[in-house]
């Protein structure tokens, strides 16, 4: 991954928080959490 990938994705994520925050009610970071847990705990039963 270059420099100028890796900034790209780090704004594309920064905006949709940024737009998620102001216009959506803010709960973007509890379900991505919420994903995240339940995507590592099926990982780790296939572990």
């Amino acid at each position: 991954m270059t420099n100028q990938i890796a900034i790209a994705l780090l704004l594309l994520i920064a905006a949709a928080f940024l737009v998620d925050q102001v216009w959506l009610g803010g709960d973007l970071p509890l379900f991505v959490g919420k994903t995240m847990d339940r995507f590592i705990e099926y990982c780790a039963f296939w572990r």
